[in-house]
């Protein structure tokens, strides 16, 4: 299997990150968290154009990488045809809600800095708007990568795409550790 260029989708909580950032490690990748590359300062997002082009110089066709992060709307079109990978952790809602729990209890209690001085409040996950808590986006879009990614795995451009699919963590150590 051609692992030079992978992409790790999933819900938010998934592990998209740390998967990345292991596979990088264990197979000499460089890691690109797209989080980094879309959040600004002060939870402001990067303008669609700047992304794009910040996308395109750090996952070169030819290069060797691993990235991790969904952005089907905002630059799937550049990074998905560049790569030969994709793994997508499809763990149960459950789990994920169980270990997105378990992250931002770490986040908020160490007040971890994310990216650009980003750091998470209990505010934000407290709060009933759809686009603020975490909790909330994840439970809203659990449904919705269940159906869109089986779809974007036959398009046409995306056939060539070795496509690993992971529903459960041990499933996914097991994989990791058999490289």
């Amino acid at each position: 299997m051609n692992l030079e260029r992978i992409v790790v989708v999933g819900k938010s909580g998934s592990g998209k990150s740390t998967l990345a950032k292991k596979l990088a490690e264990k197979v000499h990748l460089t890691y690109v968290e797209l989080d980094a590359i879309n959040w600004l300062p002060n939870w402001r997002v990067c303008r669609r154009d700047d992304m794009r082009k910040r996308v395109e110089e750090a996952l070169p066709v030819d290069g060797r990488w691993v990235a991790d992060g969904n952005y089907i709307r905002r630059v799937i079109d550049i990074f998905w045809p560049r790569a030969n990978t994709v793994i997508w952790l499809d763990y149960p809602l459950r789990v994920a809600l169980l270990r997105l729990l378990w992250r931002t209890i770490r986040r908020i209690f160490w007040r971890e800095e994310l990216w650009n001085g980003n750091r998470e409040s209990l505010r934000k996950h407290l709060s009933l708007d759809k686009d603020k808590n975490l909790f909330i986006w994840m439970i809203r879009t659990h449904k919705q990568h269940r159906n869109e990614f089986p779809v974007l795995f036959k398009q046409p451009e995306y056939s060539h795409l070795n496509v690993l699919r992971f529903r459960t963590p041990a499933e996914t150590e097991q994989w990791v550790n058999g490289l």
